[in-house]
């Protein structure tokens, strides 16, 4: 044997490193990384925001626990976001702001002289919007930074190249082999691989739970006219396209959720060419280039709520996965919560119990 931990986390993203992070103190923690480096995938291709609404009301708590946490580290820039909506949906943007504000998240809506304020050269046709001021930008290198920093000072390691190949049950804990030859056993292993969850835990003989990935495509355009610093993320209500600026350009995604398995995901051509579209059916920015384009995986379990705990029928085995698109906005929080269900800690901000695997048997 190679080495011994308390606890092996499967995946150095931004969950695998912030779960590190919040129990490195208390434990003897390694994180295996199959990649060359950490947050090759789904966080290094994030759209990089932080707003209280995305996710849907099951994901809003962990979102806003986690926003006081991610202005005391400096990596939140206030942004805003206007949720629109065209002629015929406006009682969707209405129950929109009524379903948040109900939750203690601040939306104001708005009317279309309003809405053209805060985005020049909107098209006929959108005459609603909400406004989410408290909506920011995210650092997420420097988030995923911070997070990596601060396991290392807590004693946690991290094997890059260090891709799991088998994973055995005993009565003491985990023998895990690597790709590489190397054997590792740990008390605990937690499953934070992202696209690859479900079949990390097939290999480790636990029940999957329905973890599926699925595409979503961005594409950075140069536009014919000045993008505003202070223009706003601009959504959909209908949920058809988001953009934002992004120093000096346009960061655009069709809001696309296109199954795939787990893999190296790539941007595929027909999903640009629907952003473009789509986006100039909303301002009158005509689009000069496709600057850079990009995909990642964004995994959900069947009820697209994360899941956070111990398998139900093995208390070795955790689950720290199915955090779709938000997993970096609620990292802190996230992270509190599966520290204290590792350490058989009380709840702490936000309550583990609609998180829990045993809800997907």
């Amino acid at each position: 044997m190679d080495a011994a931990f308390d606890i092996v986390i499967v995946g150095a993203g931004m969950a695998g490193a912030s779960l590190a992070a919040a129990t490195g103190a208390r434990a003897s923690v390694l994180m295996l990384e199959a990649e060359e480096m950490p947050g090759y995938h789904a966080t290094g291709r994030s759209a990089a925001f932080w707003t209280e609404s995305y996710g849907g009301p099951g994901v809003q708590p962990l979102t806003t626990a986690s926003g006081p946490i991610l202005r005391d580290l400096g990596v939140l820039t206030p942004r805003g976001a206007l949720t629109l909506g065209r002629a015929g949906h406006e009682r969707d943007v209405e129950a929109f702001a009524a379903r948040y504000t109900a939750a203690g998240v601040e939306i104001e809506v708005l009317n279309r002289a309003a809405i053209e304020a805060r985005v020049p050269g909107l098209r006929e046709g959108w005459t609603s919007a909400a406004l989410e001021p408290s909506t920011c930008d995210i650092d997420v290198a420097a988030l995923h930074q911070h997070y990596l920093a601060q396991a290392q000072r807590e004693g946690a390691q991290l094997w890059c190249r260090a891709e799991l190949a088998a994973a055995e049950r005993s009565a003491s804990g985990w023998t895990l082999a690597l790709a590489d030859g190397r054997r590792v056993s740990a008390g605990v292993l937690v499953n934070a691989a992202g696209a690859w969850a479900d079949p990390v835990a097939r290999m480790a003989g636990v029940d999957p739970l329905g973890i599926a990935p699925y595409r979503r495509t961005i594409a950075q355009l140069g536009v014919a006219v000045p993008v505003p610093d202070d223009l706003p993320l601009v959504l959909d209500v209908a949920e058809t396209f988001y953009f934002k600026p992004e120093s000096g350009r346009l960061w655009l995604s069709p809001h696309d959720e296109t199954p795939s398995s787990p893999c190296d995901a790539a941007a595929e051509e027909i999903d640009v060419a629907l952003a473009v579209d789509r986006f100039e059916q909303v301002v009158d920015w005509p689009v000069t280039r496709v600057e850079h384009r990009w995909a990642g995986l964004r995994s959900f379990a069947p009820d697209r709520l994360p899941v956070y705990g111990f398998a139900p029928r093995d208390s070795g085995f955790f689950w720290f996965a199915g955090q779709g698109g938000f997993g970096i906005q609620t990292a802190p929080a996230a992270a509190d919560l599966a520290a204290r269900l590792l350490m058989g800690e009380g709840p702490g901000a936000v309550d583990p119990e609609p998180f829990g695997p045993g809800r997907l048997r």
